[in-house]
């Protein structure tokens, strides 16, 4: 019998692929191209150091699945699309995996399809120490997501509606051996929250903006009245957040994900300052539709994309690409104005 925490997982991944759309919040800032490269393709570097990380590749799998036999064989095949396409890759949520062990293999299997792969655990902020600790050993992960997601619970049926975020990030990043990444889930980072997180310790953010899968909709459409529909445009774009956290981008290690639908989203991502990007519909959008090796043939284009875009704008390694400056819509520069944020 399926639990119900079990149900939601297969409510979740379900719901996000209905409301999968394309976005166009990138178009906010553009590059600047150079028509005389003095690079070529083949020397190209796409490798990527994200604090004590190291990527093959700097976009990545990022937390979608797990919980269900459902999301188990999801969890199976992007497992051995990140092995064989040499992507790092995080699974979704894993408390439901620490309370019922009848679904844990739906995590475990990641690791028993790619032994050697780059992996992260995933828990949300409200659980203490003991628990993260149980979510990393349960995958033998090499760092772990921490993700704060009030806006998901408080209109979420079911979920939480009290929080111990900052208490627990701080324990948490204390106890844990691994990198800590603190996560949002589709609502974005300002500059305020990332200052705080800092002074608590955290040395790796994912700003994780709007623009990707909502989870302000899917919860939504899951409450019997539907009546938040207003929340549905609530928070930061990941361009915006990426901005939010300049300030910051010397001393802490910053993640993008959030609407990253293409080789350039990723490319004006690490010009903002991300050091890796993930991605979750899109990939899950293509897993529903396509066959494995479809995928590993898209993702093995992007690798070919962000390199082609790399020689346009004559940078060697993604050391250079974040050195890039774009060029910002009038609107966005407005933000910034308004924000107080050098660019």
């Amino acid at each position: 019998m399926i639990s119900n925490h079990s149900h939601r997982k297969d409510e979740h991944v379900s719901l996000a692929e209905k409301f999968y759309q394309p976005n166009s919040f990138f178009d906010a800032v553009r590059f600047i191209p150079n028509g005389l490269p003095k690079t070529s393709l083949n020397q190209i570097d796409i490798s990527t150091t994200a604090g004590r990380l190291q990527f093959e590749t700097p976009f990545y799998i990022e937390a979608m699945s797990g919980g269900s036999p459902r999301t188990k064989d999801i969890n199976r095949r992007l497992a051995e699309i990140a092995k064989e396409t040499g992507l790092a890759m995080a699974v979704g949520s894993q408390s439901v995996g620490l309370s019922d062990p009848s679904v844990s293999d739906s995590f475990t299997i990641v690791r028993e399809v790619n032994p050697s792969g780059l992996i992260f655990a995933n828990i949300g902020a409200n659980h203490n120490a003991d628990d993260a600790k149980r979510a990393v050993d349960q995958l033998k992960a090499n760092a772990l997501e921490l993700h704060i997601n009030a806006a998901q619970e408080l209109v979420m049926p079911e979920g939480d509606r009290t929080f111990s975020f900052i208490n627990h990030i701080e324990s948490i990043v204390k106890a844990v051996n691994v990198p800590v990444i603190v996560k949002e889930v589709g609502f974005g980072m300002s500059q305020d929250i990332i200052k705080e997180l800092q002074e608590l310790g955290v040395q790796y953010i994912n700003v994780s903006g709007r623009g990707g899968t909502n989870f302000a909709t899917i919860e939504n459409f899951r409450r019997p009245d539907k009546e938040m529909t207003y929340l549905e445009n609530w928070g930061l774009t990941t361009v915006e957040s990426l901005l939010e956290s300049r300030p910051f981008q010397k001393h802490m290690t910053v993640f993008a994900s959030g609407g990253i639908q293409s080789p350039m989203a990723v490319a004006k991502s690490l010009a903002l300052g991300a050091s890796a990007v993930g991605v979750a519909g899109y990939f899950l959008h293509a897993l529903i539709h396509q066959k494995d090796e479809a995928v590993i043939s898209d993702i093995n284009n992007w690798k070919y994309g962000l390199k082609a875009i790399m020689v346009m704008l004559n940078c060697q390694t993604i050391a250079d690409l974040q050195k890039q400056k774009l060029i910002l819509k009038p609107e966005l520069r407005d933000y910034l104005k308004q924000r107080q944020i050098d660019y």
